[in-house]
């Protein structure tokens, strides 16, 4: 390999990787400013409760991206509007499921609602999602009238996250008929997740062999060696904890869904052939209204669960719940890897966004940093993410 071959392989290395490199870095950081209290099992547990409606709502924001940069500014609002309706009908004794299934469906026709100017009318998403910010914020002060409203269903509490009781039983425990620490249904679950991880690895690998693909399977290998350990150490920290939190469940779920739609699915390939040139993507016989429509039902859909963890978390709404959950999702995505021009970003990325924007919230509150400062250092992330993606597609052409 010659000294150039040998540049440009390093330089893409480091392009590819260059937020999981970020993402170690920040971790380290604040593991020495913290003296190891952000890796704590109760740090690492209240990282991913706190952090439950960023995964989710960045799951359906990522589709919204991908359509050519995209975004949805309402769905903060949404959040908020979906969980007063449901905890206002469990207040007045409706059956928890029927709540659900009301947050769900109303999170889902707003954005279909909203689906329809964008892809029908062509309004501009920006504007569309901008009035529904408004809309649905008014329209959650109108429901709540401008109180909190409590929630006192046990069993909605503990399905969806929002105590410390909260956590799936260690069945093998319980089984074995000891009690004790470690969790080991959460060192089972995870040694599970990351052999069925390896198996989807290898059998990537095999494929790219098949397909004459060339990629370095040593450098596949040693992602994965990574991947993998991190996998065991953060469930090994749960498992001396509580175990899994229901929430992790619900993410891991959304997240499941949405890498088989981007990546196994005819919607998917529409999504990202959409973002990277709509006018050919149209005149190869795919209408592209319906999937802008997806796309904004989608976000939509997800609003609607992102306000049932947020309610189950704070046990009850309130109207200012939601501020600022649609700019956690969007941030997330871009800094994950997601293109501002669309057509570019994957699950992966997102969730990488997702994890490094929490760390650094968590970790800026434990050191003791004032709020507005956080704000000032996730706006610098931010807007280092997409420098880096504009400088990316210069180079590229």
């Amino acid at each position: 390999m010659t000294m150039n071959e040998n540049k440009m392989s390093v330089g893409a290395f480091f392009q590819k990787y260059t937020m999981v490199l970020a993402l170690v870095v920040v971790v380290l950081f604040f593991a020495i400013a913290t003296g190891g209290g952000s890796l704590k099992p109760g740090s690492i547990n209240n990282l991913i409760s706190q952090n439950g409606y960023v995964f989710v709502l960045a799951s359906g924001m990522l589709c919204c991206i991908l359509t050519g940069g995209n975004i949805d500014l309402s769905v903060g609002s949404v959040v908020c509007f979906t969980a007063s309706i449901g905890c206002v009908m469990m207040d007045k004794g409706v059956n928890m499921w029927l709540a659900v299934l009301a947050m769900l469906a109303i999170g889902l026709t707003i954005g279909a609602f909203q689906g329809f100017w964008i892809a029908k009318i062509h309004v501009p998403a920006f504007i569309a999602t901008l009035s529904g910010m408004y809309a649905f914020r008014g329209l959650s002060n109108v429901v709540l009238q401008g109180y909190r409203v409590d929630i006192s269903n046990e069993k909605f509490l503990f399905l969806f996250g929002g105590g410390r009781d909260c956590y799936i039983p260690d069945f093998i425990r319980q089984w074995m008929g000891s009690e004790g620490k470690p969790n080991l249904t959460c060192v089972v679950f995870g040694i599970i997740v990351v052999l069925i991880y390896i198996l989807m690895t290898a059998r990537k690998i095999m494929v790219q062999k098949k397909l004459n693909i060339h990629q370095s399977i040593v450098g596949q290998s040693v992602t994965t060696g990574v991947i993998c350990a991190v996998i065991l150490f953060l469930t090994w920290q749960m498992a001396n904890f509580r175990g899994i939190p229901t929430v992790l469940i619900w993410i891991g779920l959304v997240l499941g869904i949405y890498q088989y739609i981007t990546t196994k699915t005819a919607m998917g390939r529409h999504l990202y052939a959409v973002g990277g040139n709509e006018k050919a993507t149209a005149l190869s016989g795919v209408k592209t209204r319906n999937v802008y429509w997806f796309a904004y039902a989608s976000i939509g859909l997800m609003a609607g669960l992102a306000g049932i963890l947020t309610a189950a978390r704070a046990k009850g709404i309130d109207p200012t719940y939601g501020e600022g959950y649609e700019m956690d999702a969007i941030a997330s995505c871009f800094i994950g890897g997601a293109s501002a021009y669309g057509g570019t970003g994957k699950v992966s990325g997102m969730i990488i966004g997702a994890v490094l924007m929490g760390v650094i919230n968590q970790g800026m509150n434990m050191v003791g940093v004032d709020s507005n400062l956080q704000r000032v250092v996730k706006g610098l992330v931010l807007l280092a993410a997409v420098i880096f993606d504009v400088m990316s597609k210069r180079q590229k052409q």
